[in-house]
């Protein structure tokens, strides 16, 4: 069977999966959720094998850093992605639910139900968890999912989909609820991304060329970002001690995720007091700091190792770097600071670190990104810290859906109304 006619199959049986699975109750769903984690607690050892033959292939391949990153998975993760989908289950079914549901003068009562999409592609390089986070989160909103994860990823992702089928049967569903694309073929995506009569969306997770690509050729709906440069502004009326440990974590607890910052902003009037200290712990964690030229004129004056500084470009205000390297800017106030993150940010995650109640405020409602956080990290940008279970991906669209999407996110509203003979007259 060619590609085409591989994706038309998957895409025929999704649809008629998604009928099946709209129709599920709630204890059905929840019972396959629990059993796709019980397997993947049991599999462990199988997983941890097969994402190890994937790593080495990879490795071989050359990929870089945050590739492999990205790829690795290890007996925490492995949890990880298992608790996820037990949140999942504990999650309300948004499915079926009425909102704002009132009188008319006419006497009808006219609300909202949360319905499924249907069917949802998801387009996905390495990150493995993507499989089981899409799956539990794809079948517990009602919706059939396509997911076509990165062939760096196969051993995993296919050692993954064995644990979902089990779940899937163990609750007495369709296995083509979740369906994984067998083959590494890349017409694969540009048949899944046009395919109008299978697909109701897609969620592309990957790189800025994948996502470009995506965004470019798909004939379906797209939730999307395309990077992730996100910002920490320590405001002048900050703690320096508090900034200090926000900027370690966000920077350097993990290099290559899209919620990792990728630019500091610094007040003028607190810069000589607070980058000496910050800028030492980004030199000792190994971070190159890419400086504008009074960030420079002040670590070069302070004990940091100077091998870690250089000159920012116009394009590192920009720039995601997925690695050890950050932006480094001091701006004159707080209303620099926001329009330099409206203005070469990704509209993705920004936060602010200061004791100014209103100038938090401020920097809330005017900072335009789908997540913006105040004395807090960046890496909380998440969906299984934001209390969603998990997430299919982080959207920096404005329609629709805005940051991390649960399940929520895949689901949409329709119209209903109440009567009981009634006629406009």
């Amino acid at each position: 069977m060619n590609v085409k006619d591989y994706m038309h199959t998957l895409g025929a049986a999704a649809r008629a999966a998604a009928r099946a699975i709209a129709r599920a109750e709630t204890r059905q769903k929840n019972q396959a959720l629990l059993a796709m984690a019980a397997a993947i607690r049991r599999e462990s050892a199988a997983l941890l094998a097969a994402n190890a033959r994937d790593l080495a292939a990879a490795r071989a391949a050359g990929l870089d850093a945050a590739l492999l990153d990205r790829l690795a998975i290890d007996a925490r993760a492995v949890d990880a992605m298992a608790e996820g989908l037990e949140q999942i289950a504990a999650l309300g079914d948004p499915v079926g639910e009425i909102s704002d549901l009132k009188y008319r003068p006419s006497g009808i009562q006219v609300g909202k139900m949360r319905v499924p999409l249907g069917v949802i592609g998801i387009i996905y390089e390495a990150r493995p968890n993507v499989t089981a986070d899409a799956a539990g989160l794809c079948l517990k909103s009602g919706n059939a999912a396509i997911l076509r994860g990165g062939s760096e990823a196969a051993h995993s992702n296919q050692a993954i989909a064995a644990c979902v089928r089990e779940g899937l049967a163990a609750a007495g569903l369709p296995e083509t609820v979740v369906q994984v694309v067998e083959t590494t073929d890349r017409a694969a995506v540009g048949e899944l991304i046009t395919m109008k009569d299978f697909v109701d969306v897609i969620v592309p997770r990957g790189g800025k060329g994948l996502i470009e690509r995506v965004t470019a050729e798909a004939r379906v709906p797209v939730i999307k970002h395309l990077h992730g440069n996100c910002h920490v502004y320590v405001d002048d009326r900050a703690d320096i001690a508090k900034a200090v440990r926000i900027v370690e974590n966000a920077k350097t607890q993990r290099y290559g995720t899209c919620n990792t910052a990728e630019s500091l902003l610094v007040a003028r009037a607190i810069a000589p007091q607070a980058l000496p200290p910050i800028g030492a712990m980004l030199a000792a964690k190994g971070v190159e700091m890419r400086g504008c030229p009074e960030t420079l004129a002040i670590l070069r004056a302070a004990p940091v190792a100077q091998e870690r500084l250089r000159a920012a470009t116009e394009a590192d205000w920009s720039e995601e770097y997925l690695g050890p390297i950050i932006a480094v800017k001091v701006v004159a106030d707080l209303d620099a600071a926001i329009a330099h993150i409206n203005t070469h940010g990704s509209q993705h995650t920004d936060a602010i670190v200061t004791e100014d109640y209103g100038r938090a405020r401020r920097f809330l409602r005017e900072v335009d990104s789908a997540s913006v956080m105040v004395n807090a990290s960046t890496r909380f940008a998440d969906g299984f810290e934001y209390g969603l279970g998990a997430e299919i991906g982080i959207s920096t669209d404005k329609i629709h859906a805005r940051g991390p999407v649960g399940l929520e996110g895949l689901t949409s509203q329709k119209w209903i109304v109440l009567g009981d003979g009634h006629v406009r007259g």
